[in-house]
């Protein structure tokens, strides 16, 4: 059979790396256009909330209190907007209150209907205010105008001032999830007012830490009890802390519908967050430097190839069991690392490509070896389909590992069954070359079931002769026993077939049976191109001679001392005589199976006793040799079948 040829085991160690690290770099690319897209982007944003608010770290103190504009403060003071000296009082009460900033998340950018309302609030205007301002965007035809809507400059007379409101909204979903790096976005311009400042700085894609659900970390009053909180407060909240003043999420929708936010909480189900509740977040991450690094793309590119790379070499072997667990630890410990990365370090690893890199990885490396794994069975069964039983190439199919193709010394018995004559057959036939072949068929197919129904391999045909070998390539530790019982069934199947010839006028036909025991190579025999699976060695040869040497010895099966030995008495051998054969030295003792006495072995027994008997005690010869002519018709039959052989 043709076979690619078989490297040496490193060649193949490097090919296996070889064909990992392909593999990997085409799952990495993969995961990564993934990750570009809407989709994979979108699970990206998901995952980062997900693990973000799992277990969020708080700062020590809240730095700030909400002073919330909602329902009961509207039905307080009557539908928006209120009277600006309305928020001059407000303002005034807080600074009573000993508020260290005050941050109204409101833009004042035009008259209001009252000048004098517009006056008091000038007035109530120092440095610990804070004012909203707002960057407006309108689209004309032919352009976009961008314009930014300020604070009347009367309010800021007096040493009040203003940040930008507006937050970074992700456009994929509308979300607030990173850090305004302005210097006078409105959470820093509060900080400032506090004379506070953060140790660091957050880059361009910086990330929020929020610290709880809307409504459940900072404490939240409502306008109508701050304005006077004296009476309406058992205790003062404001004090020390920076009050931010802005809509609530249960406002009324017109208002809600401009000031809510989907945060990472919204993912989890928790509702919008409003944005002076937004602000109070940023702010204390600003403070406290708790906002989240976003590690370089790089990072999870190097992460998704290592791991790609390890499940590669994992699962270089096809084992969906160990794909599936791998999987499934691989799936939970990536996002387990980056929630680590996330508590301890304030870092953000994308999980998202590195688990798709081993998802992708791990079906890809599961199905290439799928794919090799039903490649290397198809290549058993050709190897051995017609060679070997059916189970026995089920269970090379099982466990390719009992199969060592490279070559081994083992301990083999071997057979050689040949056709007597066959020369004087197929010259008689050379007239129908078909019907010789038909012939052939007829007396080999039988013959190889014999081999087979006794777990024995099929070498090879050499004309009309079978070559066959026992315990490779599986073990098989009684390969004596079974060779000789296969000798035996061929010997049963050719006097089967010779009453078929018969009934159709056909001559008879004889075989010589040759079998040993001994050390062989065996394994993958031939050229880089072509090669066999047999077996070679100096056994071999001696089987070849024992079967040669059958015709001389007038029998039909002659056995090797080494396998006379192993089989012992659970077959009736019979010493025939110590021979000379071609290419030794020393002569051998050979036996053959006498088969009329496989059905009476108390027979054979009692004449190898008898035998050993007469040597030892001359003086009974008399009587051993009367009890062996009492035994003589039970072996007679036997004389007889070697005589006409």
């Amino acid at each position: 059979m043709d076979e690619p040829r078989r490297g040496t085991a490193r060649d193949g160690e490097r090919a296996n790396w070889r064909q990992t690290l392909s593999l990997a770099v085409g799952a990495v690319i993969v995961a990564g256009l993934l990750a570009l897209t809407p989709q994979g982007r979108g699970l990206e944003w998901r995952s980062f909330d997900l693990l973000s608010t799992a277990a969020p770290r708080h700062p020590p103190t809240p730095s700030s209190v909400i002073v919330a504009i909602d329902e009961p403060s509207f039905a307080e003071f009557g539908q928006w907007p209120w009277p600006r000296g309305l928020h001059a009082r407000l303002v005034e009460q807080l600074r009573a209150a000993g508020a260290k900033a005050i941050v109204l998340d409101l833009v004042f950018a035009e008259p209001g209907a009252s000048p004098a309302a517009d006056e008091a609030l000038a007035t109530a205007m120092r440095p610990d205010v804070v004012l909203a301002a707002d960057h407006s965007k309108i689209d004309t035809p032919s352009a976009t105008i961008e314009t930014d809507v300020l604070p009347l400059p009367a309010l800021l007379e007096n040493g009040a001032q203003f940040g930008f409101a507006k937050v970074p909204q992700s456009s994929l979903d509308g979300f607030v999830r990173k850090i305004p790096t302005q210097a006078d976005a409105l959470a820093a311009v509060a900080l400032q007012a506090t004379g506070k400042t953060s140790t660091a700085r957050p880059t361009a894609n910086s990330l929020i830490q929020y610290f709880g659900p809307p409504q459940k970390y900072f404490e939240r009053y409502s306008y109508y009890q701050a304005i006077d909180w004296r009476v309406s407060l058992p205790k003062n909240p404001f004090k020390d802390r920076v009050v931010i003043v802005g809509f609530s999420q249960d406002a009324q929708a017109d208002v809600r519908s401009a000031d809510a936010f989907g945060t990472p909480y919204t993912t989890r189900g928790k509702g919008w967050s409003f944005g002076a509740e937004i602000h109070a977040t940023i702010l204390d991450n600003l403070r406290y430097g708790l906002w989240i690094g976003p590690l370089p793309a790089w990072v999870s590119i190097l992460l998704g190839l290592a791991i790609a790379i390890a499940t590669g070499h994992l699962l270089r072997q096809f084992h969906p069991w160990r794909a599936g667990l791998w999987t499934l630890a691989g799936l939970a410990l990536i996002p387990l690392f980056s929630f680590a990365l996330l508590q301890f370090g304030r870092l953000w690893l994308q999980p998202v490509l590195p688990v798709t890199a081993l998802v992708l990885m791990s079906v890809g490396r599961t199905g290439l070896g799928y794919l090799e794994e039903r490649a290397r069975r198809q290549r058993v069964v050709t190897m051995f389909g017609h060679y070997l039983a059916p189970e026995m190439v089920e269970r090379l199919q099982d466990n390719p590992d009992l199969l060592k193709l490279g070559g081994e010394v083992k301990e083999l018995t071997i057979l050689f069954c040949d056709v007597r004559g066959f020369t004087t057959i197929s010259e008689g036939m050379q007239a129908d070359p078909e019907r010789l072949t038909h012939l052939v068929n007829r007396i080999l197919t039988p013959l190889s079931n014999c081999v087979l129904a006794e777990k024995g391999a099929i070498d090879k045909y050499i004309g009309d002769c079978i070559m066959a070998f026992w315990n490779a390539p599986l073990d098989e530790p009684e390969h004596a026993l079974k060779a000789a019982r296969a000798a035996l069934a061929m010997m049963d199947a050719i006097a089967l077939l010779n009453r078929q010839l018969a009934a159709e006028g056909l001559p008879g036909i004889a075989v010589g049976i040759g079998l040993n025991t001994g050390r062989c190579v065996v394994g993958n025999m031939g050229s880089e191109q072509r090669f066999d699976y047999s077996a070679l060695g100096d056994s071999v040869n001696l089987a070849s001679r024992l079967e040669s040497a059958s015709k001389e010895l007038g029998v039909s099966v002659v056995i090797g001392p080494e396998t006379a030995r192993q089989i012992g008495d659970r077959l009736p051998l019979v010493l025939l005589e110590t021979i000379h054969v071609k290419g030794k030295r020393a002569a051998i003792a050979v036996h053959t199976i006498a088969p009329e006495l496989t059905d009476k072995p108390d027979a054979l027994h009692e004449l190898r006793d008898l035998l050993g008997r007469i040597g030892a005690h001359a003086e009974d010869t008399e009587a051993l040799i009367k009890r062996a002519l009492e035994i003589a018709p039970s072996l007679a039959g036997y004389f007889a079948q070697v005589r006409d052989r």
